[in-house]
């Protein structure tokens, strides 16, 4: 079972990549695919933390 320091974890890694993503965007001349990256990173930990958030759920 999940615990909510999981969620908590996974949840700043996520505020994180946004960030990342939204500083790697203001430049000029920005690397399109570390963005594509980091996107991708930051669906797949969006993802885990639905998953981990409907497995406490009670039933």
């Amino acid at each position: 079972m999940a615990t909510k320091a999981q969620v908590n974890t996974l949840a700043k890694r996520h505020q994180e990549l946004e960030a990342a993503i939204a500083a790697e965007v203001k430049h000029p001349s920005f690397d399109e695919l570390r963005v594509v990256e980091l996107k991708r990173q930051k669906l797949r930990l969006k993802d885990q933390i639905a998953e981990l958030k409907t497995d406490t759920k009670p039933h």
